[in-house]
Order: structure tokens, then C-alpha cells, then sequence
């Protein structure tokens, strides 16, 4: 997600869950390869297992990245055929690449001949006026007879003209029976559902037509989501509190704080930790006042402890 899974994200939500693969932010390959590596790439070995998402459509620098990636560490390189905005399809990547099937398996050819991390791809089921099962299974045999064996489906087709990313999440309709039926007739794939996912049910019946479950948004909004989802999904009894994980991060942010790092750059991610729950209020209020401007002081960092244990004891005290 742009602007949202960056490592101080993925960190927070590491802290939630041991047993989800976190993906980064979408990174075009030119800024991989001449950008700033260390800020743009870089990341903490406790946000393992992590996958880098790439966007592009040279196949000789989604190569060069791919090598940069395995030599990074990263456990998975993600080609992102999905995202809808006018400035990526003027850069030539995302969902405008699912009009030309050719040249993706050329460059996914080319990515997986260059590394031997695990090459994914993430698309939707189809554009504008297109969306339709032979369509969408021709493009997947296409990407898998590169040599793709896992795709990441977001269940809604892209619309390249006239609504922004924002809108393109919400106004085509989700088309759940579509991804299950790519499944179906690919059996030796691994296809991954996304989009409009807000609960354990719908991740457990996904679960039973898919073989696997990609969330964003919800995640973002509601961030311990993933603890639920580590004890109904993984069986994980061993869950941290709100409060136990927003000591932790107490610690990460005074770490942070002395490489340089702003609070707000990581803090803005932990807005919506009480969702739903006594205290959220409280929480984001205090967040919104004190930690989310440029120079945010760290020492009201250890405030926020605070109002995790009232919010914890108000919780308790409710059930």
C-alpha cells in the first residue's frame, strides 16, 4: 500500500503477528536501482518474511532489482499489475500492463532467470470494460507459463479512466466466484484473493476456495486485526495485548529517534490500534495533538503508555 507499508508500518504490525508474509509499498524499479537503497529499500530482519513489490515494465531493471533484492535479503519479489493511478500507468506499470500479457511474461521470465527468491505477481481480474473468466485465465496461464507459480487476485477489475485509486477500491464490485473459478481450473497455482476483506469468517470461507488471504486496508484501520487473525487462523494462543505492543514500539520509536528518524513518521501508522475499542478516542486524540507534526517531541512518546493501560483496564473492565 503507497504510503502506508513503509518499515516503520511493517515493523508495528511484525509486532502483531509473527506469522503473516508483509509486503512493502510499491517501489518503481528506477528508484531501486538509482535511489537512496538504504532508505528506500531498507528494512529490520524482525519484518521478516518480507516481500518486495516492484513496479515496471523493463525487463532488464525489474532484473537488476531482483537481484538487488535477493542480495537484500528480502524472501519474495512482488511485480505489482494492479495499481490503477495515471501516474503509473504514465510510467508504464501496473494494472495499464494487463492489456499487454507478452510483454509481462517477458519481463516475469526474465525476473525469475535473474534470482531464485520466489517471483509473485498481484493483478486485478480485469479493466474497464473487460472482465470475464477467459480473459482473466488466459492472462494468468500467460504469467504462470513464464514461470509465475503464485498470483495475488484483487477481486475487482481496474478502471483506467476517470476514477483515481481511491475511488478504483471501491466503485467496481468486488467479483469474489471469478477468483474462485481461476483457481479451480489451476490447480497447480497458488492464487492469493484480495479486496473488501474485514473479518475471520470471510478470510476462513476465501480459505476454502483460495490458498490464500491478502489484506490491506482493514489491516491499516484496524491493525489488530492480525492478532485476531492469528488466533482464529493460525491458532496462535500466544497474542500480546494493545498496551504490551505499544510498549514495544515505545522502544523502537526512542531507537528510531536517535538514528534521526521524525516520531511522526512512524507514530501516524498507529492511529487506528484502538479501533473499535474503550479509550480509541482518547487514543487518537492525543496521537492527532502531540505526535503527528514534523517535530513531534519524543518525550510525549512515553505518554501514550498512559493511556494504553487506562485503555486496557476500561477494556477489561467492559467484558
Amino acid at each position: 500500500m503507497m504510503d502506508c507499508t513503509d518499515r516503520h508500518e511493517r515493523y508495528f504490525l511484525r509486532l502483531l503477528s509473527k506469522n503473516i508474509m508483509l509486503y512493502t509499498e510499491m517501489v518503481a524499479t528506477k528508484s531501486a536501482i538509482h535511489g537512496d537503497r538504504k532508505k528506500i529499500l531498507g528494512f529490520n530482519k524482525i519484518e521478516k518474511p518480507l516481500a518486495l513489490q516492484v513496479g515496471g515494465s523493463d525487463k532488464e531493471e525489474l532484473s537488476t532489482v531482483c537481484k538487488i533484492a535477493e542480495d537484500m535479503g528480502y524472501d519474495e519479489i512482488n511485480i505489482n499489475l494492479g495499481c490503477p493511478s495515471k501516474k503509473v500507468q504514465k510510467n508504464k506499470f501496473g494494472a495499464c500492463l494487463i492489456k499487454e500479457p507478452d510483454l509481462v511474461a517477458e519481463c516475469i521470465n526474465k525476473m525469475i532467470s535473474s534470482c531464485k527468491i520466489p517471483v509473485t505477481a498481484k493483478t486485478r481480474i480485469g479493466f474497464d470494460d473487460t472482465e470475464d473468466y477467459n480473459h482473466l485465465n488466459s492472462f494468468v496461464n500467460k504469467i504462470s507459463e513464464a514461470g509465475c507459480k503464485t498470483i495475488i487476485l484483487h477481486a475487482r477489475k481496474a478502471i483506467l479512466k476517470g476514477l483515481t485509486p481511491k475511488e478504483n477500491l471501491k466503485i467496481p464490485k468486488l467479483n469474489y466466484p471469478l477468483v474462485y473459478e481461476i483457481k479451480k481450473k489451476n490447480k497447480n497455482l497458488e492464487i492469493i484473493i484480495n479486496g473488501g476483506i474485514t473479518n475471520s469468517e470471510q478470510i476462513k470461507e476465501h480459505l476454502n476456495n483460495c490458498d490464500g488471504v491478502m489484506i490491506g486496508r482493514t489491516i491499516y484501520q484496524n491493525p489488530y486485526f492480525l492478532a485476531e487473525i492469528e488466533n482464529k487462523i493460525f491458532n496462535n494462543t500466544n497474542i500480546p495485548s494493545r498496551s504490551e505492543v505499544a510498549e514495544k514500539l515505545v522502544e523502537y520509536v526512542q531507537n528510531e529517534v536517535k538514528k534521526g528518524t521524525r516520531v511522526n513518521q512512524i507514530m501516524r501508522h498507529t492511529v487506528g490500534l484502538y479501533h473499535g475499542q474503550n479509550g480509541a478516542n482518547k487514543w487518537k486524540r492525543y496521537l492527532s495533538d502531540n505526535m503527528m507534526a514534523r517535530d513531534s517531541d519524543f518525550q510525549k512518546v512515553n505518554h501514550i503508555m498512559t493511556i494504553a493501560q487506562n485503555n486496557e483496564k476500561a477494556n477489561q473492565t467492559t467484558l
